[in-house]
């Protein structure tokens, strides 16, 4: 028997400060922890919600092992939940939490939930990139049109850079625009209203006495975002992936730890628990692409998801893109001709991190409370997707 289809809402949203990978803020903190920390705020967003009408929760991961791994929304739900609260942890890479709020929206609009979880969650400082134990299918090396799987992003970045024609110079300016940004909105007080400041435990020996001596302090702010950045800086570092090539540790996105959570909302809910939408979720797509120029996948989800939404691109108000590279996003900028003003108003990975399956979450939670403060109609999170995808999903603020 077929469901109606109904809409999602976004009630609550909220994010984790964004740390630095290996010397950061949450270089010791675990990322179920961070998880739980967003999950908690959420619900304190939504205090007339009764926590036991949570009935599931959609988590994204890119690296779903070690201190991530054992089905980490499961877990993290049973630390946040004196109930019963199920959860399931899914994987597109860096775009892992905004597929976690498709899904959980999906579940929603054909009449199977009524209130749900979705989030993302990520530690670079305690899980490498590939994991502990990369294992690539023999299949990849055996045919030459099948390597372009194991590119390092970076060396996908320098193909995109050489394709689309995008200078060392302009990756550069770009990276220096993101820091601005970032910083700007930082002094501005912007990312208040998305950001839960975490407390964190820092631990030290007394040589002397042999005790551990423990200080607490509390973040509030993404720790990316540098003062320093200028592009004579910039042009002084030495490309990473390529001997000859014009990708830099400055003009890519920052290896970060951090979590999202979001609750989203059926309106026989909104009505039943007296809740206050935010966000309508709107439309979503995820597309596939030649693997070895990975970055451009945005440029194929991007009109899937407009197409979807019955939209054009100019009525988009506000654009979260993924920095993973300058060389990608400018690719992307370019080709299908998004507006610049309305591309990462408030910086982006390149200043402020990307937590690679939390960043669709943070994101999310960025344009549901952008929307708001400045009054706007649409917005957009997309990004492009390690071993060649992209997606993208639009918001409508009510």
């Amino acid at each position: 028997m077929s469901k109606q289809v109904q809409d999602a809402y976004i009630v609550a949203a909220t994010r984790t400060p964004i740390g630095r990978s290996g010397r950061g803020y949450f270089k010791n903190t675990r990322p179920d922890d961070l998880l739980v920390a967003a999950v908690k705020s959420a619900m304190l967003q939504v205090p007339s919600l009764d926590p036991k009408a949570i009935e599931d929760a959609i988590i994204g991961c890119s690296f779903p092992e070690g201190e991530q791994g054992m089905n980490m929304a499961r877990i993290a739900m049973a630390l946040a939940f004196q109930h019963p609260v199920g959860g399931v942890t899914v994987n597109r890479f860096c775009a892992s939490g905004v597929t976690a709020i498709q899904m959980a929206a999906d579940r929603i609009r054909v009449g199977e939930a009524d209130v749900l979880i979705a989030g993302g969650a990520e530690s670079m400082s305690l899980v490498p990139m590939g994991g502990n134990k990369p294992s690539f299918n023999p299949e990849v090396f055996a045919k030459d049109e099948n390597v372009g799987i194991a590119y390092g992003m970076g060396l996908t970045a320098e193909k995109v850079a050489e394709k689309w024609k995008v200078s060392r110079e302009a990756q550069d300016a770009f990276a220096l625009e993101s820091h601005l940004r970032a910083l700007k909105a930082q002094a501005a007080g912007e990312f208040t209203d998305e950001i839960t400041p975490i407390d964190v435990v820092d631990r030290f020996p007394n040589l002397e006495t042999g005790e551990q001596i423990t200080k607490t302090r509390t973040v509030n702010l993404d720790e990316g975002p540098r003062k320093d950045t200028s592009l004579e800086g910039l042009a002084k570092l030495k490309p990473v992936f390529a001997a000859k090539g014009s990708v830099t540790a400055g003009n890519s996105s920052q290896t970060s730890d951090g979590a999202g959570a979001l609750i989203l909302a059926s309106e026989k809910a909104i009505k039943q628990y007296d809740l206050k939408p935010l966000a309508r979720f709107v439309s979503f797509a995820a597309r596939g692409v030649p693997p070895e120029i990975m970055g451009i996948g945005p440029i194929e989800a991007i009109p899937a998801a407009l197409k979807y939404a019955g939209l054009t691109q100019d009525q988009i108000d506000w654009i979260e893109l993924n920095e993973a590279f300058a060389a990608q996003s400018l690719a992307v900028i370019n080709s299908i001709g998004l507006n610049p003003a309305k591309v990462n108003p408030m910086g982006g990975a390149i200043a402020l991190g990307h937590p690679l399956g939390a960043t669709g979450a943070i994101r999310a939670a960025t344009v549901v409370h952008a929307l708001r403060r400045h009054n706007l109609k649409y917005g957009m999170v997309t990004m492009c997707v390690g071993t060649g995808q992209g997606a993208a999903g639009i918001f409508e603020r009510v």
